[in-house]
C-alpha cells in the first residue's frame, strides 16, 4: 500500500468573488488538499502568515498589484513556497519576470484553456515538490523560434523538454512516452548540453530548461520570433 500523500495547505487570492468561492470549494473537496486561506488582494494575502502555507494560488492581475510580483514577496519570507498563477490571457512569458534562480516552484494555468480540476491538482502538487509547471494547452500551441537552440534538440528531446514544462516528472515521462526512466534521464542531460545548461548546483537544470523553453518560443499569435 503506497503511503498517503502529504497534505497541501493553500491560499486562494483571486479578486472575483464568484470565481474565488469556486476555486476554494473545489479544492476543498480535493483529497490531500486543505484551503488554508482566501484573499481577494495583495494586501490580504501579506496578512497570512506565508509559513503555513505550501502553495500561493495567485490571479494573476490583482486590483492591487499582481501576481507575480506577489509571488515573488511570498517567497522571500517562504522559500520553499509553491506559486501556481491564474490567468485569464496567455500571459505565460511573464513568467520569464522571476529570475533563474528564483524559478523553481513557479506555474502558469490558464483559465481559459485547461482549468479542469484534475489539471489544477496536479499543478499544485508540482510546485508543492519545487518543479515548473507551464500550461499545457498553451505551451502546446507555442512555436520554436527560428535559429534557437530548441530547434537543434533532436524530436524526442524536444518532447522531453516539453512535457518536463509541464511540470511532469521523469516516472510520469517515461510512462507517457512509453520509454525507460533512464532514457528520460539521457536524452534530458543530451537536451541540457544542447541548450547550454550547465550542472550546478545553484541552478536546477529542470527549471532551466522551462525558462529555455519559454524564451526561445512564441505564441502564434505574437508578431516575430
Amino acid at each position: 500500500m503506497s503511503a498517503p500523500q502529504p497534505i497541501v495547505n493553500v491560499m486562494v487570492v483571486e479578486d472575483q468573488p464568484l470565481f474565488r468561492e469556486m476555486l476554494a470549494v473545489l479544492l476543498g473537496e480535493q483529497n490531500g488538499l486543505r484551503v488554508a486561506a482566501v484573499a481577494h488582494s495583495a494586501e490580504g494575502a501579506r496578512l497570512v502568515d506565508a509559513r503555513a502555507l505550501d502553495v500561493a494560488l495567485l490571479d494573476l492581475r490583482l486590483p492591487d498589484g499582481d501576481g507575480i510580483g506577489l509571488g515573488r514577496e511570498l517567497r522571500r519570507r517562504h522559500p520553499t513556497l509553491g506559486v501556481l498563477i491564474l490567468s485569464a490571457s496567455d500571459s505565460i512569458s511573464t513568467l520569464l519576470e522571476v529570475p533563474g534562480g528564483e524559478a523553481a516552484g513557479w506555474g502558469f494555468l490558464s483559465k481559459n484553456s485547461s482549468l479542469s480540476a484534475s489539471a489544477l491538482v496536479y499543478a499544485i502538487r508540482a510546485v508543492a515538490a519545487g518543479r515548473a509547471v507551464l500550461d499545457p494547452a498553451i505551451r502546446a500551441q507555442r512555436e520554436i523560434r527560428r535559429n534557437s537552440p530548441l530547434a537543434r534538440l533532436s524530436a524526442r528531446q524536444r518532447e522531453v523538454v516539453a512535457l518536463v514544462a509541464e511540470g511532469l516528472t521523469n516516472a510520469a515521462i517515461a510512462a507517457r512516452l512509453g520509454i525507460s526512466p533512464r532514457s528520460v534521464d539521457a536524452h534530458l542531460n543530451a537536451a541540457y548540453g544542447v541548450l547550454g545548461i550547465p550542472a550546478t548546483r545553484e541552478r536546477n537544470p529542470r527549471v532551466e530548461a522551462v525558462r529555455s523553453y519559454l524564451e526561445h518560443t512564441t505564441s502564434p499569435w505574437t508578431a516575430g520570433g
